[in-house]
């Protein structure tokens, strides 16, 4: 399912109804905002760029990217004519020049093809994206939330969910992905498990900015 106004809606009702600790969460934050877009290349190249960044600082190296090439997000073609060093010298790490030139070289492969992605499962899109280097099920997660709009996900990785649920469901210590495995099905999150995550997320106010 992929989350829309209407299932943004049908979820706020469905998990109030069934999750007494998000109730209150759902009620304050209104609807969830997550929705689906198609840039899915740009949208791995930027997640591998900001990783472990401010949002000011991704920006400013993802802005001296464009410069780079003309002002234009570059294709894979492009980022290939660029080796590690010259990455480097606009602000990436070693290891993000090598990363996203990784992905670009898996998209001329063919070994990501962006045109069928809409027709696998959760599991299969995260099977194709992480023998990418630099992105890993985390990175899978989120580009399954906030650009394919996929509403049953659940970040078991994140390190906001695992601190909201702790505060939401009063543990004495952060949960383990089987703990919020458990969590999610006790409280009937399925298929809103993306939506249930993002209302955790406001309950900390500090949603992911992708």
């Amino acid at each position: 399912m992929i989350v829309t106004a209407k299932v943004a809606r049908e979820a706020a009702e469905y998990l109030s109804e069934h999750d007494a600790m998000l109730a209150p969460v759902i009620a304050r934050a209104g609807l969830c905002t997550i929705r689906p877009h198609r840039n899915y290349y740009q949208e791995l190249v930027d997640s591998i760029i900001s990783q472990q960044l401010s949002v000011k600082a991704a920006a400013a190296i993802e802005g001296r990217f464009r410069d780079m090439f003309g002002g234009e997000f570059p294709s894979p073609e492009q980022i290939l004519t660029k080796d590690v060093e010259e990455l480097r010298a606009i602000g990436f790490s070693r290891a993000k020049a090598a990363y996203v030139r990784d992905l670009a070289q898996h998209i001329l492969d063919g070994q990501i093809r962006f045109d069928h992605l809409d027709k696998l499962d959760n599991q299969a899109v995260v099977a194709e994206l992480i023998p990418v280097k630099g992105i890993g099920e985390w990175t899978a997660h989120m580009f399954l939330m906030f650009c394919m709009g996929r509403s049953d996900v659940l970040p078991v990785g994140d390190l906001g969910i695992r601190n909201g649920i702790r505060q939401l469901y009063d543990l004495d210590h952060a949960p383990s992905p089987d703990e919020i495995r458990a969590i999610a099905t006790q409280n009937e999150w399925a298929p809103y498990e993306s939506i249930a995550s993002w209302y955790v997320w406001q309950s900390l106010d500090n949603a992911p900015k992708l």
